[in-house]
């Protein structure tokens, strides 16, 4: 065959075969299409369907005036001849949104992005501006509901965030730095991701789409165009994106949009049990037959959990239908029900799995009951793996009562301090045997090489430490 001949049937080949791996990415719903004018793969079609779901959030509110002492006005005075002015001052915000119900005029957007507002102007990508109320928030999980009055919105369809896996293909589209409607492209990093601050109720969506501030409260969709999260977060030690980006999931998105809408805030539920994650060590010292679940450490007096049979040791491994793989699962699923309702919960107790109905009870969010820890140690003492225990002292009045040991010192990276001992601990048992005092604390260590599994006890919770 001449080369010339058979260049050409190679190009006309490669053309067909680039049309038909095309044509069939787009019948499995891909984000890339192909576009038969320009010959190019473009995510053109699906943007020009998501993008105008997603707006631009203008924030105005008033800050007040730093309050000085009377020391510092009277330098204030001596120095500029005058008082600082305390008048309140005005401040703007950007952020992003997601329409997901145009019917009502829904948007879903970051707590942290309409906090303290005067005023939420509301962008949409044909420029129309519109007045938003604020229908409710909630802080824990960083997500907001905000409404607006207007016909011919679009909205994003919402995924099942149970189908979403690490490796789906991922558009972040938002406004950051003002950039309205920008969109960037990576892949879903993790799941279940705890951005550290411990202070929420976080099972993050971890992306590299490159996400900036501007984007919080804008869309995380999947190639087929759903929504999968809301843009939250990001770690970063310049401020702006180094491939590491956090999205609500829409499982919590949904479960907090469902309170708003009937509450205007969150009604958190408990079942009353204090839990923990299953560690290699952890699981070897317990004779546990799983690394997955949430192991139960301390069940509270006449709760939903003491009624419904858990006890300490057991670890729960489904909630509402939901498999619990860590202790924040199961923290996630039972702080974003209905409290007052009843569900199925089922856990493992020496290798038996017991499902029950139990009932979730509202949290108070006032009780909040710590106990303060003198520090008098008897003059008995021991050293196990670089923390000094003693006999609690008679003048400590511990709510899990007077029988265990206290830990006077812990050294400095000694086996007990990687593994967690404080000074102040109290240790309840070992290896899911009651200790008494020391003297039985001396007994159950006495020529075993571990590993341990310590309940331990610290202001008021208890939880287990690993030693090995």
């Amino acid at each position: 065959m001449p080369k010339k001949l058979l260049v050409t049937t190679l190009l006309i080949g490669c053309l067909i075969s680039q049309e038909g791996h095309s044509q069939a990415l787009l019948n499995s719903g891909s984000a890339m299409s192909l576009d038969s004018e320009r010959g190019v793969l473009s995510m053109a079609p699906l943007l020009d369907r998501i993008t105008p779901a997603v707006v631009s959030i203008n924030v105005r509110s008033t800050a007040k005036a730093p309050k000085l002492s009377n020391r510092n006005e009277e330098l204030l005075e001596r120095f500029f001849g005058g008082r600082m002015p305390n008048e309140p001052r005005e401040k703007s915000g950007l952020g992003s949104g997601v329409i997901v119900n145009a019917a009502d005029g829904l948007i879903i957007t970051n707590a942290h992005v309409i906090e303290d507002a005067d005023e939420i102007i509301v962008t949409l990508k044909d420029k129309r501006q519109l007045e938003a109320k604020i229908v409710g928030t909630d802080k824990k999980t960083d997500i907001a509901l905000i409404k607006v009055s207007a016909k011919k919105l679009a909205e994003l369809q919402i995924a099942k965030a149970s189908e979403v896996r690490v490796g789906d293909y991922v558009i972040a589209v938002g406004n950051p730095f003002g950039l309205s409607h920008s969109v960037t492209s990576g892949i879903v990093s993790a799941l279940g991701r705890d951005n550290g601050s411990g202070d929420g109720y976080q099972d993050f969506i971890q992306t590299d789409a490159s996400i900036n501030p501007g984007n919080s409260g804008g869309a995380l969709v999947n190639s087929k165009g759903e929504l999968i999260g809301i843009n939250s977060a990001i770690i970063s030690r310049s401020g702006g994106n180094q491939g590491i980006g956090f999205a609500v999931p829409t499982n919590i998105v949904q479960a907090v949009m469902r309170q708003l809408i009937s509450y205007g805030e969150v009604r958190r539920g408990r079942i009353g049990v204090l839990i923990g994650d299953i560690t290699p060590t952890l699981k070897e010292a317990l004779d546990l037959t799983t690394l997955d679940g949430a192991l139960v450490s301390q069940v509270v007096e006449d709760s939903p959990a003491e009624k419904a049979g858990l006890k300490r040791d057991d670890v729960i491994i489904s909630f509402n239908g939901g498999a619990i793989k860590d202790a924040s699962d199961i923290r996630n699923a039972v702080g974003l029900v209905e409290p007052g309702e009843r569900y199925t919960i089922t856990y493992l107790r020496e290798g038996r799995k017991i499902k029950r109905r139990i009932e979730v009870e509202a949290v108070d969010e006032n009780d909040e009951q710590s106990d303060s820890l003198a520090m008098n140690n008897g003059p008995e003492t021991k050293n196990f793996s670089g923390a000094t225990l003693a006999n609690i002292p008679a003048d400590l009045n511990l709510r899990g009562g007077s029988e265990g040991v206290y830990v006077s010192e812990v050294e400095i990276s000694s086996k007990a301090q990687r593994a967690g001992l404080v000074k102040g601990d109290v240790i309840r048992s070992v290896n899911r045997r009651d200790v008494q005092n020391l003297e039985s604390f001396n007994k159950l260590t006495k020529g075993e090489d571990g590993p341990f599994a310590l309940s331990v006890e610290r202001n008021g919770s208890t939880f287990y430490v690993a030693i090995k």
